[in-house]
């Protein structure tokens, strides 16, 4: 057999091979899933105690608890030692009773959107795997929800990562042409409104994911060959001109964009109105991320040499899976820093068992049970979520011309 036949066989082999793990990985996930989640079963959300309202509210608990006894609003379930839960839709209809009961605090309880205001559209973005990018965008995008937004959040990934994370199975549960895909192909479009899935969390929609939106990676060079990406067909275009069509649905969308940097990403740039780029504080990430900035200067040029104008609110980057007690990252981080300034969010994300923990069960801190882990851990981990969500959050309402 000669050297090129052997390689040959060898190459065969190979995808044999590999076609066969991938249908036996497949069937023992599926059977996994079916084992865990039977076809019936959905994730909820919990209910949060009296406590955990007055701090989403930012009132007393003693409000919180006045309201429960005089029956305003809503009726929250109580408990047999006489704890009151609440759910996240009955905390929102606290919000516009508390907003109605107090028009000159209105704006506190509920810091949405407001007339006048554009569609606040966010991309998480970096090529680098391990950034934290989707376990950003998911904490980002429940915090959101927990403050009375209306929020839609675009799974661009075509791995489907942040669609796993609200229980849904990309390659089980999200059938052919309900991605975005279908929405920015080059023909046969579909309505994006057609595509949105309400999940558990009140408020929150999402545009899930999976291997389908590699096809438009595919699509794109042929389209752009043939003249059908040309115009306000131009294949950075198409994310944006379909956002137009649920404007008036929600106050944010948050894109958690695909780790390579190819149309689909460039695409949800170009949509923006906002960047945050997700950075672990390591010199290997920094360097992947000083050619993840330079590609994508070279390309945004292109694209606004083509006509295409891009303006965002804000860019920053945010610092994840930060230990402050290791000095070589507290060194990048400084470095970070002095080099960029105020592009830097102030707070980092920290490097912590809860996050980690709370991922093994596809959830974020916010969903987690209180009890179901070390307390201290929980509340540290939490505050410095908190802490840096509110920061974007922040940034937003500036945004929108509030102080």
């Amino acid at each position: 057999m000669t050297a090129s036949a052997e390689n040959s066989a060898e190459a065969q082999d190979a995808a044999s091979v590999i076609a066969r793990h991938s249908d036996i990985l497949s069937r023992q996930l599926h059977a996994m899933r079916q084992s865990l989640f039977p076809p019936e079963a959905r994730k909820s959300l919990r209910n949060f105690t009296s406590r955990e309202v007055a701090d989403l509210l930012n009132i007393g608990e003693s409000t919180v608890r006045q309201l429960a006894i005089d029956g305003e609003a809503v009726t929250p379930t109580q408990l047999d030692n006489g704890r009151k839960l609440y759910t996240l839709q009955q905390i929102n209809e606290l919000r516009r009773h508390l907003a109605d009961k107090r028009p000159n605090q209105a704006h506190k309880f509920l810091p949405g959107r407001r007339k006048g205001d554009h569609l606040q559209v966010l991309a998480v973005a970096n090529f680098k795997g391990g950034s934290a990018k989707t376990t950003t965008s998911i904490h980002l995008a429940h915090y959101l929800a927990f403050q009375g937004l209306r929020v839609l959040v675009v799974d661009l990934d075509p791995q489907a990562s942040l669609t796993s994370m609200f229980g849904i199975q990309p390659e089980f549960d999200v059938p052919a042409d309900k991605t975005l895909y279908p929405v920015i192909r080059y023909e046969d479009t579909v309505d994006l409104r057609e595509v949105i899935t309400e999940t558990y969390f009140p408020g929150l929609d999402l545009v899930p994911g999976n291997l389908e939106l590699m096809e438009f990676e595919h699509d794109t060079p042929r389209a752009i060959v043939e003249g059908r990406s040309r115009g306000d067909q131009m294949f950075f275009r198409r994310l944006k001109a379909a956002l137009r069509s649920v404007d008036d649905r929600y106050d944010m969308v948050l894109i958690d964009a695909p780790p390579q940097l190819g149309y689909l990403t460039l695409s949800a740039l170009y949509a923006s109105t906002s960047i945050i780029v997700t950075i672990h504080p390591a010199m290997l990430d920094v360097a992947s991320m000083n050619q993840f900035l330079a590609m994508t200067s070279d390309l945004l040029a292109v694209i606004e040499g083509a006509g295409g104008t891009i303006r965002q609110d804000f860019f920053r980057y945010l610092l994840t899976r930060h230990n402050p007690h290791d000095l070589p990252q507290v060194n990048v981080a400084t470095l970070l820093r002095t080099l960029f300034s105020e592009h830097v969010c102030v707070t980092p994300v920290l490097e912590t068992t809860a996050i980690a923990n709370a991922g093994l069960e596809k959830k974020s801190l916010y969903e987690i049970e209180r009890g179901t882990m070390n307390r201290d851990t929980l509340r540290r981990a939490l505050d410095a979520v908190d802490a840096a969500n509110g920061e974007i959050f922040g940034l937003i309402k500036q945004a929108w011309g509030r102080s």
